[in-house]
């Protein structure tokens, strides 16, 4: 059970597939275009339930509980080795 005024994260679908712009790849006109968004519950709900939230900026949105109490998670992808060894590259251009 997720209290009214429990701080979640939802995901709302803004665009189906067909929905999409056709000047898109392919491959991005095969998926719904959705977002991600945080805020207070106005109701009481469980994981994955459709509810309303009020966001810290006062807007009221509707999506699928996704997560409660979501942390701040930072990420910047995955290693890429091509860029080690082109900094390494550089690098060796400064102290050679």
């Amino acid at each position: 059970m997720i209290n009214k005024g429990s701080y979640v994260r939802i995901r709302k679908t803004l665009l189906k597939p067909k929905e999409r712009s056709s000047n898109l790849p392919e491959e991005t006109k095969k998926v719904p275009f959705k977002m991600w968004v945080k805020g207070y519950t106005l109701e009481e709900s469980e994981l994955f339930d459709t509810c309303q939230i009020k966001t810290i900026d006062g807007r009221i949105e509707t999506g699928r509980i996704k997560e409660n109490n979501p942390a701040y998670k930072i990420n910047y992808g995955e290693f890429v080795e091509e860029a080690l060894e082109l900094r390494n590259r550089i690098k060796g251009d400064f102290y050679e």
